[in-house]
Order: structure tokens, then sequence, then C-alpha cells
């Protein structure tokens, strides 16, 4: 039995454009599909704008997909159901922007178990238990997010998700705006709280070097679909959507996939455009008449589940 699964999630907003502001949708995710598992970590990597964040949203119930549906624990999710809600939390990029200025730090921790009617005396406790957790001391209960360097207001973020003990952490972007340092240091601690509490993760990203480091599985997305979805070490060994390597060859440190032929070209298309088959083939080297036809589906090609039509021959 799965932890999370997620069936055909899609999520259509509708834009207004043009003079006469006619509204038309725009597909930020579509029909995306995948299982999280206790102590394990999916990670989504692609571009900005290919739809990674809405996902996380659509997965911690803040969002509503348009269609397809998310269970826990084979149950439908519901936004309503404060177990459901308790179960899955989140830790957003921006540590400074998600904390409350106005509150201690033992204000912030303790303010989910007030919620859940956890009795005052226990909340100090499990605050101060959390912060020495994520390597804060308590003698700094009761500065404010602003006295704090950007990898301790991380720190806080992260030991205030885990303050109800959830079995799911979305991570969106958690170490994007630190020093590589701190970063490595921010890294090493979500690693060793999964070991300790046994979480699932997805982690949202688009450093895949983080995302090597993180992952068990990883899903790339292009314009709102996935367009492989592999094991971490099936992905980086033999990437086989065109895009997958593109994303490796701009990758520092991972220099070797530089040698595939033909690199990523032009930018991508717009969100709003409706393009006959695949999405990508306006950037692809190796996209043929096939591509600017048919839309390819997610399909098993040695190990990996890619959507691409040449992607046997991707060498």
């Amino acid at each position: 039995m799965s932890l999370l699964a997620a069936h055909d999630l899609t999520r259509v907003y509708p834009v207004r454009v043009g003079l006469l502001h006619r509204p038309v949708p725009l597909h930020a995710v579509s029909e995306v599909s995948f299982i999280l598992q206790p102590a394990r970590t999916l990670a989504v990597v692609g571009e900005s704008g290919c739809g990674k964040s809405t996902l996380a949203r659509m997965v911690t119930l803040l969002e509503r997909p348009t269609s397809g549906t998310i269970t826990l624990d084979d149950k439908p999710a519901d936004a309503s159901d404060s177990t459901m809600r308790r179960a899955v939390q989140m830790v957003f990029q921006d540590p400074y922007g998600s904390l409350n200025p106005r509150r201690t730090v033992a204000g912030i921790l303790e303010e989910p178990l007030t919620i859940a009617g956890t009795p005052p005396a226990e909340r100090r406790e499990a605050a101060l238990a959390m912060m020495a957790r994520v390597g804060l001391r308590h003698d700094q209960a009761g500065r404010y997010p602003h006295m704090f360097s950007g990898g301790q207001r991380q720190r806080i973020a992260i030991a205030r998700a885990l303050m109800l003990r959830p079995r799911i952490v979305v991570a969106d972007e958690p170490v994007s705006a630190l020093d590589v340092s701190i970063r490595a240091q921010v890294l090493n601690l979500l690693l060793d709280l999964q070991d300790e509490f046994g979480q699932a993760y997805l982690f949202i990203s688009h450093d895949l070097s983080v995302v090597r480091h993180m992952a068990d599985e990883v899903i790339v997305m292009y314009l709102g679909r996935v367009v492989e979805h592999a094991s971490r070490a099936v992905l980086f060994d033999q990437p086989r959507h065109p895009y997958t390597r593109a994303l490796l060859a701009a990758t520092p440190g991972m220099q070797r996939i530089t040698r595939i032929k033909g690199a990523v070209r032009g930018e991508p298309p717009s969100p709003l455009a409706s393009l006959p088959g695949c999405a990508y083939h306006t950037r692809c080297a190796h996209a043929t008449a096939i591509c600017r036809q048919d839309q390819p589906i997610l399909r098993a090609v040695q190990g990996t589940q890619v959507a691409c039509h040449h992607a046997e021959d991707v060498t």
C-alpha cells in the first residue's frame, strides 16, 4: 500500500489575454501521476514555469486539482480533514517570507501544536526539543526571524514543518536561496531527519546536483508534463529524454553529459500556446515529423519511463 498516490493530476488556470480579455486555459500541470513511499524521496525537477510549485500546492492540499485524484492511505485526500492536513506539511523556498516576523521562534513552533490542542507545557517542551534537533539553541527561542541567518531561518522553517510529525514533507526549493556551505548543512539535516522520523519527501528543485544527493526517484517535468520518471541511478547514468540530458549537460560537475548530440536550443514556447505533438519538439535536435504531430506518452524504455518517440535512439 502506498502512502500517497497521485493519479493524472491536472491544474488549469483561466487566463484572460488580448484586448477583449478572452479567457484562455493555461495548463500548469497535465496528467501527472506518482507514488510516495515512507522514508523515500521523490524529486521533481525542471525549468522555471514547468509546474513544479503548482504540483507541490496540490499535494499539500493548498489547491484543488482541476481533474485527477490524490489518495492518502488509499483514501481520497480531503482538505477539510484535519488529520490529512496534519499528515502533509510544506517547507517553502523563502524562509524569511514564510515565517511570521512578529512571532518568536518558540511562538512559531508552538503555533501548530496550539491549533492541534496540545497543552501549553507540552508545547514549549516539544518546541525546545525540535529546536535542538535542527541545531538551534534553547536560548534562541525568544528571538525573532530577522535575528537569524538564512540557513538558521530555514532550520526554523523545517522545524515548524515537523512539529506535528507529518508523514509527508513537501520541500519547494528549500535551499535555492542559501549559500553553498549552508545548503549542504540543510540538505544533510533533511536526510538525518528523514532517517529519524521516516517521512516521505516530495523534493522540488531545479538543481540536479542537489537532486542527486537527495532523491531516490526523479520526475522531470516540461511545460506541465512528466517527460521522464526513473530511479536516481538510472536517470543520472542513462537519461533517455533529450530534455533530461540537456538539464544534466547544464549542471556543473556533470560535464560528461555535454557530449550528447545537439544541446538544447531556443526558449520554451508559451504555456498558452496549443502546439500539436511533443511540447519539446521546437527545441529538440532529435525532432522528426512524428514529434511535431503526435504527443508522446510515458512508456517503459530500459528501466525508465520516458515520453519521447525516439527514446531508444537517443545517445
